[in-house]
């Protein structure tokens, strides 16, 4: 099976009128996403933000959770929790990626909205590639609304947006990790 590993992005990204801006690391996305990540047999779990404070208070939060309290407490949370790591950049990932795999990871981003002319990879398609043990693949998540389009451009490939029933795409990136990993990686 191809190592499979996701990035929250918060920077660059875009606010709701268009514009590139950075967010804040939220302790529920920490979480959620880690044991979702950690359910779907993710390698590893990236946290990105240029922002020092940022990157100290996601340390902080892990270190309680691999050394403090919380290691004994909730032994499943810290296990979790064990397979996050926090980088300034999406480019210091890939360069982490390939530092464990020994080679490049192929990008793929994701996003609600489809992007205009780009050519999407269904779920299905890729879900068939995971599963064909092929090269390591950096699955993107945006915070905000949305990744910036300078990271959309520069990825391998753009992923189908999750669709239901309904018009409405408005979900939570915690919701949307979980959903995405789910369809490629479910049994």
């Amino acid at each position: 099976m191809t190592p499979l590993y996701c990035i929250l992005v918060h920077h660059p990204v875009r606010d709701r009128a268009g514009e590139t801006v950075t967010t804040s690391v939220t302790n529920l996305d920490i979480h959620d996403i880690a044991r979702s990540c950690r359910t779907f047999g993710v390698a590893r779990y990236f946290i990105s933000t240029p922002i020092e404070a940022q990157r100290t208070l996601v340390s902080r939060i892990l270190e309680h959770w691999d050394t403090g309290a919380g290691a004994t407490r909730v032994p499943e949370r810290a296990d979790a929790l064990s397979h996050v790591e926090v980088v300034s950049s999406l480019e210091e990932a890939v360069a982490r990626i390939e530092g464990r795999e020994g080679r490049s990871p192929r990008v793929l981003v994701t996003g609600a909205r489809p992007a205009p002319g780009a050519a999407l990879r269904t779920l299905e398609e890729e879900r068939a590639y995971l599963g064909e043990g092929a090269t390591p693949t950096l699955l993107v998540f945006g915070t905000g609304h949305g990744l910036a389009q300078s990271l959309v451009d520069a990825a391998d490939a753009i992923l189908e947006p999750i669709t239901g029933p309904s018009n409405y795409n408005h979900l939570s990136v915690r919701a949307a990790v979980a959903i995405t990993l789910d369809r490629l990686r479910s049994k």
